[in-house]
């Protein structure tokens, strides 16, 4: 892998926001380093979920062009393959009607799940106090849609499922909202302190947190500029 996993060049994509008013994202340029993480801020209906869509190759730019390790993003050719690299953390995760194992190891086999590494994220995703208190521990079943589960635990079973793809790319779109300000501040710390680090974009809101990652970007005025940066 080079130095840079992801660049965008000139990107540019009209959208519509909540209230249905067209926006117009023009003229973005991003660049993010492998193993590094970018914090993405803005006002609500700024576009920052839409540019998170551009990267993640769901929503092709009118214009401009996106990079990955130097190779053109193709949305008819290899945005699949780039697709497969990355785990999305949305504020909102399905989750099955059985354990906080099976759920953190989503769609693979009983047989086949490394009790291990689900042990490892669930530290990572700062789950492990409370499942400590459980009587079934990593068993427990979650109930239907999480229902057993608070908005804030069920987002921090996302963050383990996504840590234990062991992902290129980690894309928190609000999907740590529920948490508090130290919480989140642990979880990007512990995925900072990784030996294997993914890069990580995440929509943020909290300023306390900001300083936790390496660049953060501002979406504002139709544009994208960087406000800090290690």
């Amino acid at each position: 892998m080079s130095n840079t996993i992801l660049q965008a060049q000139a990107v540019s994509k009209a959208f519509a926001d909540a209230d249905r008013s067209i926006r117009v994202l023009e003229d973005l340029n991003f660049k993010l380093a492998a193993g590094t993480s970018a914090a993405i801020i803005g006002a609500s209906g700024s576009g920052k979920s839409t540019l998170l869509d551009i990267i993640m190759g769901f929503l092709e730019p009118q214009s401009g062009e996106i990079f990955v390790d130097n190779i053109k993003l193709d949305f008819n050719q290899n945005v699949s393959k780039w697709q497969a690299n990355i785990s999305l953390i949305p504020q909102r995760i399905y989750l099955s009607d059985s354990s906080i194992i099976s759920n953190i190891a989503f769609g693979i086999e009983e047989s086949q799940i490394d009790v291990n590494k689900v042990i490892e994220v669930i530290k990572l995703s700062q789950l492990d106090q409370y499942v400590n208190t459980l009587p079934d521990k990593y068993e427990f079943r979650v109930g239907e849609d999480g229902k057993n589960l608070s908005f804030g635990q069920r987002q921090r079973i996302a963050i383990a499922r996504a840590l234990y793809r062991d992902s290129d790319l980690l894309v928190i779109d609000e999907g740590t909202s529920a948490l508090d300000q130290q919480t989140q501040s642990k979880i990007i710390k512990s995925l900072n302190d990784l030996k294997s680090k993914p890069t990580i974009i995440m929509v943020a809101h909290r300023i306390e947190i900001l300083e936790d990652f390496d660049t953060v970007y501002e979406v504002n005025k139709n544009r994208l500029k960087i406000i800090y940066t290690k």
